[in-house]
């Protein structure tokens, strides 16, 4: 079992998919956890409850991470609850359901998914920097749709392909005493895609994949633990792909 006894990690959008899960695989391999949410308070109380089941300390932060104040006010409460952080996941984002070409795309939307997807990730990574222990580790989630767009979708692949340059950046600035990796997934089993799978989508996905199958959270969780472990100790700019070889069939 890969171990993080002892540190203190943050998880934005731990309310559930990717986050919820990474947040239990943390708490299970020795970590306190904190995690984040923008509106399923209960849900991110129960992730919370479940971490403290496990024996490790937890607390919950809500509010709309691309407002500095909710930020600032966020990780004033991490700050209170660990004293420090040697851990960090960027995981909030939203990923607009509606198929829409740039030609035809709202204002409105374009500027709702760069301030959910890019600007949050700027402010929360920010402020968590500035309680990082030396050693530690922030990991950034980012998506195929980074490496090779996504058509229709073109608001969120940008937003992706922002934070895999932002993983290279700080790579650089932050070490040695801080890491700084990318996670790429493509579709996975959450609620957030749950449009894209209904009247047979996921069976269309699914075959379009190498690995035949829609990840559940799960998979992605194991990879986002072994890069805030000590087993990536040497590792930092880097970009996981955790998406069953869906980059390569573009």
């Amino acid at each position: 079992m890969i171990s993080l006894a002892g540190k203190s990690v943050v998880i934005t959008g731990g309310s559930r998919g990717i986050g919820r899960a990474a947040a239990l695989l943390c708490a299970r391999a020795g970590a306190d956890v904190g995690v984040t949410y923008h509106q399923r308070s209960a849900e991110a109380d129960q992730v919370a409850k479940e971490v403290r089941s496990l024996g490790r300390r937890a607390f919950v932060g809500g509010g709309d991470l691309a407002d500095p104040a909710v930020v600032a006010r966020i990780f004033k409460e991490a700050k209170a609850a660990f004293g420090g952080l040697d851990g960090f996941v960027a995981n909030a984002g939203v990923w607009p359901s509606d198929d829409t070409p740039l030609a035809e795309m709202a204002e409105s939307r374009w500027r709702s998914t760069m301030a959910q997807n890019l600007d949050s990730v700027f402010l929360s990574t920010k402020a968590a920097l500035g309680l990082m222990r030396p050693g530690g580790s922030v990991v950034i989630v980012s998506s195929t749709a980074g490496q090779r767009g996504e058509s229709f979708h073109a608001d969120y692949a940008a937003t992706k392909g922002a934070l895999i340059s932002l993983t290279k950046s700080l790579c650089i600035e932050c070490a040695p005493a801080i890491r700084v990796n990318c996670v790429a997934p493509g579709w996975v089993d959450t609620d957030m895609s749950a449009l894209a799978y209904a009247d047979g989508g996921r069976e269309r996905i699914a075959a379009t994949i190498p690995m035949k199958r829609v990840p559940l959270a799960e998979d992605i969780a194991g990879p986002i633990l072994f890069l805030l472990s000590d087993l990536a100790c040497h590792v930092t700019g880097e970009v996981l792909n955790v998406n069953g070889g869906s980059v390569l069939c573009g």
